[in-house]
């Protein structure tokens, strides 16, 4: 700006003049008539390239400024993704419930309780934020949880079957006791009830293969041989044997060598029946029927007086039928001819 006002200054000065410059008055001259018509365009493009110097002054100004201006310092932006971690923070997995053992029924175990999806806190970042993964709980805050063994896992199927007959539902109670027995081959008294229930069902083919299976199992149950040995003489079956198996467990039981005697008896095997009647009557004396088997296998053997005094004793034990009654009177008068 300053180069411009000075050129106007001297323009001024030129047009004005002093006194030291002034021209005399007969020193002027005419100008010429071409002279003063080009006087105006000597102005005008004396004012034209006063404009351009004044605009070049103005951006070389400007472009001085650029230059010496210090640059502006860099904004640092913060990076986001520099965050490793969400601000929220998933809670510690849980331990490995311990395990909890049930009641009876089954149907009143515990429920393991619906897992709730984890909130996450929202976080101003530039990447989508993945969520943890929520933490499934095994089973409710201070409860215990144990597996079933098969033992339990029996008896609780052995408790259904015993429901369901209550309110009549037959089938149902053969389903679970047929589970019971096979979970646990030794729930003895889910075995006997599921005999018992297969025999009034009339199914006497699952009936005895049950009993095998159980005295395959344990031998030592001679209230199972005993049934299994009256269904194999029905069937033709060898109920002896089955007898004969368990009988080393069955020393002390008077029914079990009164069946055997019987049995045997049938073989006509009288000596061993004989001494079987008499090991049944030694723990039970007062049965008739014992008695009389045992005069029936003396008299075969020809042991006539001790066979007489069999069936005197069953006479008088007033704990047979009328028909054996009759038998044993028949038998007396054999003797006494």
């Amino acid at each position: 700006m300053s180069l411009i006002n000075k050129m106007l200054q001297d323009l001024d000065a030129r047009r004005s003049g002093g006194a030291a410059s002034a021209v005399q008055q007969d020193e002027v001259k005419a100008v010429p008539s071409t002279e003063r018509d080009r006087r105006p365009l000597m102005l005008g493009g004396a004012a034209l390239g006063v404009l351009v110097l004044a605009a070049a002054g103005w951006y070389g100004w400007r472009y001085w400024q650029a230059q010496n201006t210090p640059p502006p310092a860099p904004i640092k932006i913060a990076d986001n993704r520099a965050i490793d971690k969400p601000r929220f923070q998933p809670p510690p997995a849980a331990e490995k419930p311990p395990e909890i053992v049930p009641e009876v029924k089954p149907e009143q175990a515990p429920v393991a309780a619906k897992p709730k999806p984890p909130i996450v806190a929202h976080t101003e970042r530039t990447e989508p934020v993945r969520a943890p993964k929520p933490v499934v709980p095994h089973a409710q805050e201070g409860v215990v949880v144990r597996e079933l063994t098969p033992k339990q896992m029996s008896e609780n199927s052995y408790r259904r079957a015993l429901s369901a007959l209550q309110e009549g539902r037959v089938s149902m109670a053969l389903a679970d006791l047929d589970k019971a027995v096979e979970i646990d081959p030794r729930n003895d008294a889910a075995r006997q009830t599921y005999v018992s229930l297969l025999l009034e069902n009339r199914r006497t083919d699952d009936a005895i293969r049950q009993l095998r299976l159980a005295l395959g199992i344990d031998p030592r149950q001679p209230g199972l041989a005993i049934i299994l040995a009256r269904l194999q003489l029905e069937k033709g079956g060898p109920a002896l044997d089955t007898l004969l198996k368990t009988l080393p467990y069955a020393a002390s039981s008077p029914d079990y060598h009164g069946f055997l005697a019987g049995v045997l008896q049938r073989e006509q095997r009288h000596s061993e029946a004989a001494d079987h009647y008499r090991a049944a009557l030694q723990l039970s004396p007062q049965n008739g029927v014992w008695w009389m088997g045992l005069g029936i296998s003396l008299q075969a053997e020809q042991h006539l007086p001790e066979a007489r005094e069999a069936f005197n004793r069953a006479r008088s034990s007033g704990g047979l039928t009328p028909d054996l009654r009759g038998y044993v009177d028949r038998q007396l008068e054999k003797l006494s001819r």
